[in-house]
């Protein structure tokens, strides 16, 4: 069992209220009165919560049960710092640990990676943090039409390493990477285009290259791309409503393209981001950094539905969401139903999530 993950960093902090939506309870509105969204344009997906209008493109694969909702994520002592909080989701630390080692990597400490194009992971983003270690080899593509665009790098084979292991051990890592840089544009420049366009944007060019990798056969573990602007401080509801549109479409293009090359049971999408927003709506029709919110995962095998509690809006923790989650489960789940590789990231109790067929 292998499969491909696709990590999608939501960047600034998603909006979890106003995306999966407790319609039904009547502390929403009291919280949210002016930013808030009617019940009459929520996608109804049980008796008390629904998904934003804008998420619409997403309601086949809720039907057809493609698509997990995990609810509440979040971990305890949260932090409200962007940079923080984000470095603890993509290395699956504690809110009190400081780790250099992102949590794809961690999932594969002392295992056997498979040979192949000699990379094993790829960022098509500027965050490689997730994916970042010693056990896996990463390539990353802050900009994938400048990646394409770029010729292959000075050979540097000829650099004299003096007769010092640990510089020549750098230099034969380098060169594998180089290699692997070039093999990629290759394969991405013979790729067969995706059979359903996806938007001209940089959310899009992401999925494009995505796709491309993937039906073109590229033996990775992990795709990580990213969709920015969640940081919706003031006049939230336009910009959000964008961006879910965005992620939206992107995500069911992505599943028609997978369907159509027959590659959907080999993948499986995540979503992230650093933290989820305030219950309250603030002064300026925004809303500010709080903590938990509701997370995708689809694919092929996954086990459809709401996965864990929605958190109550009666029983908030200093305005925030208190999760009912833990990420780190999640990403165990990941790791397990993926690479069939059993890590609890440092949890004395892993709480088992069946979010994948196995």
């Amino acid at each position: 069992m292998s499969r491909i993950l696709l990590l999608v960093e939501l960047k600034g902090g998603n909006d979890g209220l106003n995306t999966v939506i407790p319609y039904a309870d009547p502390l929403y509105r009291e919280l949210r009165p002016e930013i808030g969204i009617a019940r009459e344009r929520v996608l109804q997906i049980d008796e008390h919560v629904g998904l934003h209008a804008r998420l619409e493109p997403l309601m086949e694969a809720w039907k057809t049960g493609d698509l997990a909702i995990v609810q509440g994520v979040g971990y305890p002592d949260p932090n409200r710092s962007h940079f923080r909080s984000i470095e603890i989701w993509d290395t699956a630390s504690s809110s009190s640990q400081i780790l250099s080692k992102g949590w794809v990597a961690r999932a594969f400490e002392h295992a056997a990676l498979p040979t192949g194009d000699g990379v094993d992971t790829i960022v098509i983003d500027s965050n490689a943090l997730p994916l970042m270690g010693p056990e896996l080899r990463t390539v990353v593509m802050q900009d994938a039409r400048t990646f394409l665009q770029q010729a292959p790098l000075p050979r540097d084979d000829l650099v004299e390493d003096g007769g010092n292991p640990a510089l020549h051990h750098l230099l034969a890592v380098r060169r594998g990477l180089n290699a692997a840089a070039d093999g990629l544009r290759n394969r991405l420049r013979a790729a067969s285009s995706p059979a359903h366009d996806y938007a001209d944007s940089p959310f899009g060019q992401q999925l494009d290259v995505a796709t491309r990798l993937i039906t073109g056969g590229a033996s990775v573990v992990a795709v990580k791309i990213a969709l920015a602007g969640f940081d919706t401080h003031a006049n939230q509801p336009p910009t959000h409503e964008m961006l879910l549109a965005a992620l939206a479409w992107g995500l069911a293009t992505f599943r028609y393209n997978m369907i159509a090359a027959g590659r959907w049971e080999d993948v499986l999408v995540l979503t992230y981001s650093e933290f989820g927003r305030r219950a309250r709506q603030n002064a300026s029709l925004g809303t500010d950094h709080g903590s938990a919110a509701p997370h995708f995962v689809m694919g092929g095998r996954v086990r459809g539905g709401l996965h864990g509690g929605h958190p109550s809006l009666a029983d908030l923790r200093d305005g925030d969401l208190r999760h009912t989650v833990d990420f780190r489960d999640v990403y165990s789940a990941i790791a397990r139903s993926c690479w069939d590789r059993s890590v609890g990231f440092g949890q004395r109790a892993v709480q088992k999530l069946n979010l994948v067929a196995l």
